[in-house]
């Protein structure tokens, strides 16, 4: 199968599921109600929102400078900024060929191995992780057993009941498969010399290196305070970016703290499902989230969350589309495109 046709039937793919989604997140609402709400919404106060998330494009930019400068090199911020918009604008095509583009984006334009980047984008990802779990941790800490509540009811013990159904013990298969991936990667690295003369394996072991090069730029880091601040500055825009579209409804408007720092959590495991930028994944779990834990209606829920992505979404595409103008120009999408799909082969 041609490698064009192939990526489009995975795009539909991922696509339909998005749409199945999204039928959910509407399946039962009261349509006329969801329309009454946003046609009473206070839609000025997206643009604070909209104003803090091109500030967490630029604090996201300058902390993947950090994690690169170690390597060797030092990307100019505008670029640097412009890949990750790239990147984002890419996940509303492809999920997660974010990743890849913004790499191969500011990899061509700064002419930095794309492999070297692979690895300070996993540190990254890596980090934001840890920041999500942390703010669940705190979220608990601070004696709200909600969020912890809402996902154990509605998303882990379903999938461990699912896994329990189909394959036996959820357990049990957590084990075989984290000694598999240990003994599959023990022997990756004992057979290094022998594995190194096929072609293939050879350009996986560079992958590789690259992953780990950048992985061990963390411990390198110059400015580790910088880095921090960055990090804690990131999370706070994206709180922001959560509360004032709380404040376009009436019935959300009244959510404080507390209220954001759930959706900032559960808002992260569907922006982190498989469809193009957590389409209706995200406005299923955000919806249904508020309904079962502050007892927002359905149809404010969803008028939330749609107000709070969709917004986001729109800027992104404007700003997507920008950004890879100015790295490239006029062909930027077919440059674009080619450096990904070389990056991918």
């Amino acid at each position: 199968m041609k490698k064009g046709l192939k990526q489009t039937i995975q795009a539909t793919v991922f696509l339909a599921l998005a749409a199945l989604l999204l039928w959910l997140s509407f399946k039962g609402i009261d349509l006329t109600e969801l329309g009454a709400v946003l046609r009473e919404a206070q839609y000025w106060w997206l643009l604070p929102a909209i104003i803090f998330s091109v500030m967490s494009f630029f604090i996201r930019a300058r902390r993947w400078n950090l994690l690169i400068e170690p390597l060797g090199y030092k990307p100019g911020l505008i670029n640097a900024f412009h890949a990750v918009v790239a990147g984002y604008f890419a996940n509303m095509i492809f999920p997660r060929l974010g990743e890849v583009s913004k790499c191969a984006a500011l990899g061509k334009k700064e002419n930095i191995p794309f492999d070297r980047l692979v690895g300070t984008m996993l540190v990254e990802r890596t980090i934001d992780v840890l920041t999500v779990l942390a703010i669940l941790g705190l979220t608990l800490l601070a004696g709200s057993t909600t969020t912890g509540s809402f996902l154990t009811e509605n998303v882990f013990a379903p999938a461990e009941e699912k896994l329990s159904s189909s394959f036996g013990s959820a357990t049990l298969i957590s084990v075989i498969v984290l000694l598999l991936a240990v003994t599959g990667v023990v022997m990756f690295f004992m057979l290094r010399r022998r594995l190194s003369a096929y072609p293939l394996i050879s350009r996986i072991y560079s992958f590789s290196d690259g992953l780990l090069a950048g992985l061990k730029s963390i411990g390198k880091l110059r400015r580790k305070g910088e880095f921090i601040l960055l990090t804690v500055l990131l999370w706070i825009s994206y709180f922001f970016m959560s509360y004032f579209p709380l404040l376009c409804l009436d019935s959300t408007a009244g959510l404080g703290v507390g209220a954001t720092m759930f959706i900032l959590v559960i808002g992260s495991f569907g922006m982190a499902a498989p469809v193009q930028s957590g389409l209706g994944a995200y406005h299923w779990i955000v919806s249904r989230g508020l309904l079962v834990a502050y007892g927002i209606p359905l149809e404010d829920g969803l008028a939330y969350a749609t107000l709070e992505h969709q917004s986001q979404m729109i800027l992104i595409a404007i700003m997507g589309a920008f950004s890879i103008y100015a790295l490239f120009g006029k062909r930027g999408a077919r440059v674009l495109v080619s450096a990904v799909n070389e990056k991918k082969a």
